[in-house]
């Protein structure tokens, strides 16, 4: 049967480019005998097992297969074979795939005897009859192995079954031949689907394992040793399970593990095992480990759950965080989960400890960044001459990344304008009210938890950040550019020691291991915010990756600024210069120019015009302003384009109304400008123009947290919720209730109660507790 298959697929390669080997591109692989270390290497993986469970395979009642399921993966499967990868399947569902058939033969003859046996001899005894598994699986495996062939067909892919028992590979002769037929089918660019041949197989013997050798008791064992007979690079091994928990699924603490190591195995409590199958997790486990030990690298990961199931097994490929990886290579630091963790507890000391003492964590790494000026300098040096070597960043980003003794000074005074202004943020009462005799509610700011804040190539976002999260009692996770590598690391130590001074050392974690942002994005349970510093789609990917926590942050920075008919010469000038050329790649740089029509050939527009040019500015003239232009400037590719560069676009609006209009359909929420003398028109725009920052005779360079006074910021937002606009340490609080009374309860003050509400506002400031309420 085999040999005609091959016969077949060989007939089928020779008319079709698709199915071609010599046509696909070749992967790297690895070596055999070392397993990966990382899971962002599993991208090289060339030769790949997929183990499909029972759980998997088979549908909820155990009777027939759970077909949609399937039919996703089999188009993984496909996809990464037309890659140039080499698949193979070991699938379960024979059993349930048989039990399908045989009850339907079954339920089809006994209808048949019951309408033979009419009358008085009716049979009385209809009941299914217990099926025997190996029966099951006779009967099954052609009808799974067809359903496969139908699968793959629809992606011009070749499959071929292999039936194996233990005694396959115990016999060398017959794992020779198990091997070369297997290397033959991979040759042919075919998917050989893998069994066990549950039809003769004996009951597996317990703890029959051969001095190294894993027997083949389930599907398990049978990938494992099948990855390591076949020298594959990555063994998937699919089930019903997230991944590997530290103790049974379900309980009250069990935690994902994202990646296990050999001498990890005392810290696992098993639960029992799945609802088919005749394994577990301890025996994927004991067959994941048994792999790894071969060179195999493993990773176990759910493939019931509908809205992963479609990408589970590329997400594995391409390195994300799906299941368990295991790895022999343990890192000496902490997981980024033991890392937020450590953030969250140390969190909550540094938000209970007094303001003052929090003032002074941030007034002693001003200090730290004064004194220490030659250490920073010199890393940020290793990695401003990496950067250039590497000859691959942009002007205005080595720009970003360079440290320098007067921006150090600079940053230095910032942190110590946060620590004055955070005295009185957290705990800080916002109202308070009597609902009932000797019943007062408070509101009070408190800190919103945990923050990760990912920046790119900008090493002293790091402190400015980490004075914030201080003075505003947050734990913080930072993740840094791989640029600013050197920088980061040293100003995170300066951090943490003065953290150091009041025992919450931890509470400002730098993530420093391989960990894919993405991944971070996927911790809702340990992360309460996420605040993106960078470009504009650094931003816009965080935004799309973030699963269940809220990003505060905005991803383009479109200004505008309108030069109303009524404008000062001398304003108008020197507010387009400063709002274009101060800082090009500025979020809040001038991206369009708006300019009233009466303005058009007056010389005004002209000295516009001829400032922008002496600055080198590029012009792309909007499709009006390139209707009114015999010669024109090239037009703008879109009016919702964010240059970053000595380049914006010019158009042309008959009036206030359509600036604003215009505003609102192509803008960003970010900082908007009106240039007039009219009090009244400027006023209209204030009010009308719906962004974070909207000003009237001011540069939109003016659009900052430091300018603005507080101190610093985490980045501007154009949310509408929560905070907006340049966000201090303000928009890092949320509230909370606080509810104080005399053993009051809900009967009080129903109808046969004795309590009634007063609701009324009290002072807000906090009286002391001997003051309170005793009337």
């Amino acid at each position: 049967m085999l040999l005609q298959r091959l016969t077949v697929c060989s007939k089928i390669l020779k008319q079709t480019k698709v199915c071609s080997f010599f046509q696909r591109p070749l992967m790297r692989g690895l070596a055999h005998g070392t397993s990966f270390a990382h899971r962002s290497e599993l991208r090289q993986a060339k030769r790949i097992v997929v183990k499909l469970g029972s759980a998997v395979v088979t549908r909820g009642d155990e009777c027939g297969l759970a077909l949609g399921r399937l039919a996703s993966i089999v188009e993984q499967v496909a996809m990464l074979q037309n890659q140039g990868r080499e698949m193979m399947i070991v699938t379960s569902g024979a059993v349930a795939f048989g039990k399908q058939r045989l009850r339907h033969e079954i339920l089809l003859s006994q209808s048949v005897r019951q309408a033979l046996h009419t009358g008085p001899n009716q049979l009385k005894d209809m009941s299914l009859p217990l099926l025997e598994a190996r029966a099951c699986a006779a009967a099954g495996q052609s009808g799974l192995m067809a359903l496969y062939e139908a699968m793959f067909t629809q992606y011009s892919t070749c499959t071929a079954q292999v039936l194996v028992t233990n005694l396959d590979f115990h016999d060398d002769q017959k794992r020779q031949n198990l091997n070369s037929t297997l290397q033959e089918l991979l040759r042919m660019n075919i998917v050989p689907i893998i069994n066990t041949n549950d039809a003769v197989v004996p009951p597996p013997e317990p703890n029959s394992d051969l001095q190294g050798v894993i027997s083949i008791k389930d599907n398990d064992s049978l990938a494992a040793r099948l990855a390591v007979e076949m020298k594959a690079d990555l063994l998937i091994a699919l089930s019903d399970v997230e991944g590997l928990y530290n103790s049974p699924p379900g309980t009250d603490d069990a935690k994902l593990i994202d990646i296990f190591y050999p001498g990890d195995q005392q810290s696992i409590t098993y639960g029992t095992k799945s609802r088919v199958g005749i394994g577990g997790m301890e025996a994927k486990v004991k067959a994941a480990l048994w792999a790894l030990q071969g060179g195999t690298s493993v990773v176990i990961a759910n493939g019931t759950h509908p809205k992963v199931t479609g990408h589970v097994i590329t997400d594995i490929v391409e390195g994300k965080k799906v299941g368990t990886f295991f790895s022999e290579i343990k890192p000496a630091g902490p997981s980024v989960e033991q890392q937020t963790e450590m953030a969250r507890n140390f969190g909550r000391l540094l938000a209970s400890l007094h303001p003052d003492q929090r003032s002074e964590i941030i007034c002693q790494l001003a200090e730290l960044l004064t004194e220490r000026t030659d250490e920073i300098l010199a890393a940020n040096k290793m990695d401003v001459e990496l950067a250039v070597t590497a000859e691959h960043m942009a002007p205005a980003t080595l720009k970003r990344l360079s440290l320098s003794p007067a921006k150090l000074n600079s940053l230095a005074t910032g942190l110590r304008q946060i620590a004055v202004a955070g005295r009185d943020s957290v705990g800080r009462v916002l109202r308070r009210t009597r609902i009932a005799h000797n019943l007062e509610l408070e509101q009070i700011k408190v800190p919103i938890g945990v923050l990760l804040v990912i920046f790119e190539a900008r090493p002293d976002c790091l402190p400015q950040v980490a004075a914030l999260a201080i003075a505003s009692g947050n734990a913080l996770l930072l993740k840094g550019g791989k640029e600013a590598a050197n920088t980061n690391h040293v100003l995170h130590q300066l951090t943490q020691e003065a953290l150091a001074i009041h025992g919450v050392k931890e509470a400002v974690q730098l993530v420093s291991t391989r960990e894919e942002v993405e991944d971070l994005c996927r911790l809702d349970k340990l992360i309460d915010l996420i605040i993106p510093r960078g470009s504009s789609q650094l931003v816009r990917d965080i935004q799309h990756a973030a699963k269940g926590i809220p990003v505060l942050g905005h991803s383009e920075g479109i200004c505008h600024v309108y030069v109303d008919v009524e404008a000062g010469v001398d304003k108008v000038l020197k507010i387009v210069r400063d709002s274009k050329c101060d800082y090009p790649a500025a979020c809040n740089a001038m991206e369009t120019l708006l300019i009233h029509r009466d303005l058009l050939r007056t010389p005004v527009f002209d000295q516009i015009i001829d400032t922008l040019r002496t600055e080198g500015v590029k012009i792309h003239a909007g499709p009006r302003f390139a209707s009114y232009l015999t010669f024109s400037p090239s037009e703008a590719q879109s009016m919702r384009t964010e240059y970053g560069d000595l380049e914006c676009c010019v158009e042309v609006v008959d009036s206030l109304q359509e600036a604003v209009a215009h505003i609102h359909k192509y803008g960003s929420s970010h900082t908007d400008v009106i240039v007039t003398e009219n009090e009244s028109t400027a006023e209209q725009f204030l009010q009308q123009v719906d962004s974070a920052c909207v000003f009237w005779n001011v540069s939109s360079r003016l659009a900052d947290g430091y300018r603005f006074g507080l101190g610093a910021e985490v980045g501007i937002s154009t949310a509408r919720i929560h905070a907006r606009g340049p966000v201090g340490q303000e928009g890092l609080l949320t509230t909370k209730w606080v509810l104080r009374g005399e053993g009051h309860t809900a009967a009080d003050f129903s109808e046969q109660g004795t309590m009634k509400y007063l609701h009324e506002t009290l002072p807000i400031g906090p009286p002391p507790a001997s003051q309170r309420d005793s009337n």
